[in-house]
């Protein structure tokens, strides 16, 4: 068995006992936005960088309240929530060059949802091409880029754009 370096991804590996939400604390902690990849704030919902993602680029929008699934989110949040998916997309297709885009709600543990409590959104960018032999043989997800370089790209688009 052929092994891929990736010790960012240790912090994630057997962390199934989280003392505090990640999302909570990212949306609190204004003065680190760089830090824990926080890509834009909205009134309701905000952009945050996946830390452990599917592909380059990886986004969660949520609401900054604390809740579990799509069905108690205000009518103000619900707007937002598919705004920001609509604005995730385009400085995604500008700034990475994506061919595609997943977006998807994970509610429950039954349906994949890695944290529970905390409804997200995630906005996947796809590339024709982005499959390949790794995940087939190996189990194993190439990501070919930092998350700070991908974050330097996509937030210089925010700054300047805005939520348009």
């Amino acid at each position: 068995m052929k092994k891929l370096w990736a010790p960012w991804r240790m912090e994630y590996v057997g962390n199934t006992k989280q003392k505090k939400c990640f999302l909570c604390r990212d949306f609190k902690d204004k003065k680190n936005d760089r830090k824990n990849y926080v890509l834009y704030r909205g009134k309701t919902c905000f952009i945050v960088f996946n830390a452990f993602p599917y592909s380059n680029g990886h986004l969660l929008i949520a609401p900054y309240r604390h809740i579990p699934d799509i069905t108690r989110l205000s009518d103000e949040e619900t707007l937002e929530l598919m705004k920001l998916s609509s604005f995730a997309t385009k400085i995604l297709k500008k700034g990475l060059k994506c061919e595609g885009i997943n977006i998807g709600i994970n509610m429950g543990k039954v349906s994949g949802a890695g944290l529970t409590g905390h409804l997200h959104l995630h906005v996947v960018p796809r590339w024709n091409g982005d499959t390949n032999f790794m995940p087939i043989l190996t189990d194993t997800k190439v990501i070919s880029q930092a998350l700070n370089a991908t974050y330097k790209i996509l937030k210089a688009l925010t700054s300047r754009q805005g939520n348009k």
